[in-house]
């Protein structure tokens, strides 16, 4: 039997799948391997995309269940009375209280289809702006970022750079654990005794990643715009900089300059917790290296300042010309496996599909004219970003919350601030294909959704490849896509002919139009081209030839803002918005383990990834654990001002002293539940609205 193609439905890396049924198909049990044809991945695969088909069929929903309040019990209904109470509510929510009443949180696990039908629902139908996604808590900063410097979102690299560039950067990015297939690509080049590939990795935890450094700085948390400044300060100073690509490309470098002379080596040092000289030497390494790549994630994203962030470490590419070339570029590493499909489907609550914004009158104008609506449909008034949804609730102005493929109710900062909100909510609905979700514990109607291997749709990676996601396996009948089910609430609600699809190829189709001639032109693309050649990279307008060679953005040094140059971006650094005090002594870090996904609604069912790592431990180093008389293997409580935990100990000095390490991963439905994210604040990104989820003080109190 022939294999079907796929793209992995965890990381942003976006691995080529293959699978192909143990014996038929009833048996529902598949052999996966990694698709050696792939372009972006080239047959590599880590233990979670080994193992995902062993996570589709058990523990599923399989009815719509209601109830009216939250100490009742679920009944099941049809899908009938599901829009009935879908229509009846949304409708009277509208008349009596406003559009802006009804807020969706929506997530980088959906499809492109799904994301853009959902758009087309609260932008367009219902008008509201109120769409936010979990990308907001992930990428946001770099999306701002990359809008702030080049005028446009889109990683401007490739994977291909990997094997090309004599620098890599690595900061905020635990690559081994959280994109081990491109940590190997790297590693691959570290192994090989002529390669003269230097890694530089910036992180205050010691990991694996950092195992592989010629450089690793174990800087203070929250201090990494501080470093960026201290090393274009150094950069300027010896004229490692490539003034013909400044004066060509970029503007505002002057200003720029000032600005960073107001900080020197000696008290950045001093800042960081590191030598003078280990910021010269990396500085020195950046200019002098022919091609400088660097890569980032939620590190640098989840902060306060995580757009400023983003954009001081865009600013040294800009400095020294390291972009639009092959092995050079500022690279954000996607942590959902169509996050980036998201971004181009306008899926965060400022943004309108194919990189335009709700702000933006001409942008809203050519949506409405694509979608269908009369002019003035979709407002101009900027949605609620994810948190900001959480606090209106609270107050009592949004009525309907819909939550759909995500799970807040583990992933959301101030978990308790949450949970006592959404008691207030009205309606929350929640469209999910599992039973073990903590957020249906706070739902009133639950919808079975259809997921990847069930439907038909496409995803972007973090390199700009979309790639064709068909439907492998039957769903249960009962379950529906998301794209359907937001289509056919959009019929039921007087919307007929806007929502009047046949296929998700057809929304596909539709939503192409939205980025003809944008930056990410994808209006040549199709489900029958994807299917004959496989995986694309944008841009792909129309009358490009398929191919599985590499697209790098900017190469001609020309940038899409107003003045066709990239923006130097002047920010003074703040630091943590919570820093350590003598009541919260500790700076609590949170991360990923390798073997577990997001909420492990998929990876708790896999045996194989739970041995590896069956419970949360708390990572402490000697001298603090000293200092607190605490043992290895001890349970103790971590405690910040928002709430407390309880996790065993692992005494290690692979971690900073005055810094603690947390997984996200258990929340309180899981085997030794252990809700991190309760400890986490809020306090967010004032361009970005993406909250601090990296970092907030603790104190350790032994049991």
């Amino acid at each position: 039997m022939n294999f079907t193609k796929s793209q992995c439905p965890y990381c942003g890396v976006g691995c080529g799948l293959k699978m192909k049924p143990k014996s038929s198909v009833s048996d529902d049990k598949w052999l996966v391997s990694g698709d050696r044809d792939s372009p972006s991945t080239q047959g590599k695969l880590c233990v979670k995309g080994a193992t995902v088909c062993e996570t589709l069929k058990d523990g599923r929903l399989k009815e719509p269940l209601y109830r009216e309040n939250l100490n009742e019990e679920f009944k099941e209904i049809s899908w009938d009375e599901s829009y009935e109470i879908l229509k009846e509510n949304i409708l009277s929510s509208i008349k009596n209280y406003g559009p802006d009443s009804i807020a969706m949180y929506g997530s980088g696990q959906f499809h492109t289809e799904d994301y853009y039908v959902a758009q087309k629902l609260l932008k367009g139908a219902i008008g509201t702006n109120n769409f936010d996604a979990n990308s907001r808590l992930c990428m946001s900063s770099a999306v701002a970022g990359y809008n702030r410097s080049f005028g446009s979102d889109g990683p401007p690299c490739c994977y291909e750079d990997i094997d090309h560039c004599s620098l890599i950067l690595l900061i905020g990015t635990n690559t081994a654990e959280c994109h081990p297939v491109l940590f190997d690509r790297i590693k691959k080049r570290k192994r090989n005794v002529n390669d003269n590939l230097k890694v530089i990795v910036i992180d205050p935890r010691e990991t694996e990643t950092s195992s592989i450094a010629d450089f690793y700085l174990q800087i203070s948390s929250g201090t990494d715009l501080f470093l960026f400044i201290g090393i274009a300060n150094y950069l300027y100073k010896n004229q490692l900089t490539d003034q013909n690509f400044i004066d060509k490309s970029t503007e505002s470098y002057f200003d720029f300059v000032k600005h960073i002379q107001k900080w020197d080596l000696k008290k950045i040092s001093e800042i960081c917790n590191i030598s003078e000289k280990t910021i010269i030497d990396i500085a020195k390494l950046w200019g002098e290296s022919k091609n400088v790549l660097s890569l980032w994630s939620m590190g640098l994203n989840q902060r306060q300042e995580g757009t400023a962030a983003v954009n001081g470490l865009i600013n040294l590419h800009l400095m020294t010309g390291q972009i639009g070339k092959e092995g050079s570029g500022p690279f954000s590493l996607t942590g959902q496996p169509n996050a980036m499909g998201g971004r181009e489907a306008g899926g965060l609550s400022h943004l309108l599909p194919g990189y335009r914004f709700v702000k933006n009158k001409i942008d809203r104008n050519e949506i409405e004219k694509i979608w269908g609506f009369p002019e003035g449909k979709i407002s101009a008034k900027q949605g609620l970003s994810a948190f900001e949804q959480i606090e209106a609730i609270k107050k009592g102005s949004v009525k309907i919350w819909w939550i759909a493929a995500t799970n807040p109710l583990v992933s959301m900062p101030n978990l308790n601030f949450v949970k006592k909100a959404l008691l207030k909510c009205p309606l929350i609905i929640l469209n999910e294909s599992y039973e073990q979700s903590e957020s249906i514990k706070y739902a009133h109607l639950v919808l079975p959704a259809a997921q990847w291997s069930e439907k038909d749709g496409v995803m972007t990676n973090s390199e700009r490849r979309v790639t064709l996601c068909p439907s492998f396996r039957e769903s249960n009948k009962n379950s529906k896509p998301d794209w359907q089910i937001f289509a056919e609430l959009g019929q039921k609600i007087g919307y007929f002919k806007q929502f009047e699809y046949e296929s998700s190829s057809e929304v596909y189709d539709e939503f192409l139009k939205t980025t003809t001639k944008r930056l990410c032109d994808m209006s040549g693309l199709s489900y029958q081209l994807l299917k004959n050649h496989g995986p694309q990279q944008w841009p792909y307008p129309k009358g490009s030839v398929p191919s599985t060679s590499s697209k790098r953005l900017y190469e001609d040094g020309y940038f899409p803002t107003e003045t066709g140059k990239a923006n130097f971006c002047i920010d003074d650094p703040i630091g943590l918005a919570e820093p350590p005090s003598d009541e919260y002594p500790l700076i609590l870090t949170i991360g990923r383990y390798l073997s577990q996904w997001h909420t492990m609604t998929r990876t708790s069912k896999v045996q194989k990834l739970t041995k590896k790592n069956p419970e949360p431990l708390l990572e402490i180093n000697s001298k603090d654990a000293l200092s607190l008389k605490i043992k290895n293997d001890e349970i103790v409580k971590i405690k910040s001002k928002r709430g407390e935990v309880q996790a065993k100990v692992q005494i290690t000095d692979k971690i900073k002293a005055g810094t603690v390490f947390l997984p996200m991963h258990w929340g309180f439905s899981q085997k030794n539940m252990c809700e991190v994210n309760s400890l986490m604040h809020e306090k967010s990104c004032p361009i970005s609205k993406q909250p601090e989820l990296k970092a907030c003080s603790v104190i350790i109190v032994p049991n």
